[in-house]
């Protein structure tokens, strides 16, 4: 049983970037391996009649939970309600489930290879998307080139856990091409954050920056003289595309903060900002009348209120501590991988409602674990020190 747990938890990570695929396939393929990997848990747990580690995070995620399903429950005759609350809870249970196989089972390296894993096989559908299909931006798993880019620059800094260090070029180049293809802005600047945080701690080099820069350089000039029309083509695209987003996501971010100043509790309702905008944007875009907020905190605060954003942003905070813990134990590069990772994402999602995929609920995942490794190790070095 244990290497199937193994084999589910990789499996989730590596997969939850190629949804867009899966989903092609069947509307339900991609719920299947987590889906799997809980009830496989759930099993061999039985069968050694043993609980997870006690750890803070399940106390927060057990209160999440029940913001949510209050919230589900007090706004049940939204139209969205039902489906969003379907939506969210199993991220909520996959998080305790991946912190406990990873704790126990997973080792902390095998799940973020298998996080750049599948973001590399997302950035090769990006480049054929781009070139091959010629799309304006790419998109390749995933339909909007945003959610492609915060996959991509997520995975990007992970890069620096991994030991097989000759493959680090070439894999870090598909990712950051595949992350360009998109014409994110803020994968960009999230990219840019997650550096800044690498340099200052002493992960990487700044001659290591310079020449992720240079080379980049070298990949934009080369597609410039290979691909120019397209390239033209889509910089056209992104920058008319780029003035009317910055518009709208004002005006989203302007309703989704009134929703939650006038319901600080519960909120709206998981999924009730779609419904909800037209009144709180005073029908600001006729066009678009059931949006996302493009901003993960507004979004979760405006639709569970207060109570459900605290949850969410201590869910974050405890993963940091978790991963300076593990840093003061030992030196660590995954754990300072595992920071500037959940920094990308936390900065690009910014501009985003990620939510709804898998990054920042992995992580926290595996920080969590990594810390519950520590104390494991530490109570294993003192009972050995008293016999």
């Amino acid at each position: 049983m244990t290497w199937l747990l193994r084999v589910l938890a990789c499996a989730t990570v590596l997969l939850a970037p190629l949804e867009g695929y899966l989903q092609e396939v069947h509307p339900h393929l991609a719920k299947v391996v987590p889906a799997l990997l809980i009830m496989s848990w759930v099993a061999q747990r039985v069968r050694e009649r043993r609980l997870p580690a006690p750890h803070p995070l399940h106390a927060l995620l057990a209160l999440f939970a029940v913001v949510l399903l209050a919230s589900s429950a007090v706004h049940a005759a939204d139209p969205f309600t039902a489906d969003y609350t379907q939506r969210f809870l199993p991220f909520l249970v996959i998080t305790a489930v991946l912190a406990d196989v990873v704790a126990r089972e997973v080792p902390v390296r095998a799940v973020l290879l298998a996080a750049v894993g599948g973001a590399v096989s997302a950035a090769v559908g990006a480049l054929y998307s781009l070139v091959v299909d010629g799309e304006a931006r790419a998109t390749g798993p995933l339909e909007d080139p945003n959610d492609l880019a915060y996959y991509l620059v997520v995975a990007l800094p992970l890069l620096i856990a991994l030991p097989a260090r000759r493959f680090l070029l070439p894999v870090g180049a598909i990712l950051a091409a595949g992350a360009a293809a998109t014409f994110s802005r803020g994968g960009g600047l999230a990219l840019a954050f997650a550096a800044v945080w690498l340099v200052a701690r002493r992960g990487v080099s700044m001659r290591a920056v310079t020449a992720t820069v240079g080379g980049l350089a070298v990949i934009g000039l080369g597609a410039v003289v290979f691909a120019g029309p397209v390239l033209e083509r889509a910089l056209a695209e992104k920058t008319y595309i780029a003035a009317t987003n910055v518009d709208t996501r004002e005006l989203r971010w302007q309703a989704a903060a009134r929703m939650l100043a006038d319901n600080p509790v519960l909120g709206v309702g998981p999924g009730g900002f779609r419904s909800e905008y037209p009144a709180a944007s005073r029908n600001a875009e006729i066009d678009e009348q059931s949006p996302v907020a493009h901003n993960i905190y507004l979004e979760i605060g405006a639709e569970l209120g207060l109570p459900g954003l605290a949850c969410f942003l201590g869910a974050v905070a405890l993963a940091f501590v978790a991963t300076e813990r593990v840093l003061r134990a030992r030196a660590d590069r995954s754990m300072l991988a595992v920071q500037a990772s959940l920094i990308a994402a936390l900065v690009a999602a910014t501009f985003l409602s990620e939510q709804y995929y898998l990054p920042i609920w992995s992580l926290v995942a595996v920080a969590i674990a990594a810390d519950l490794r520590r104390e494991e190790s530490e109570r294993d070095a003192c009972a050995a020190r008293h016999q």
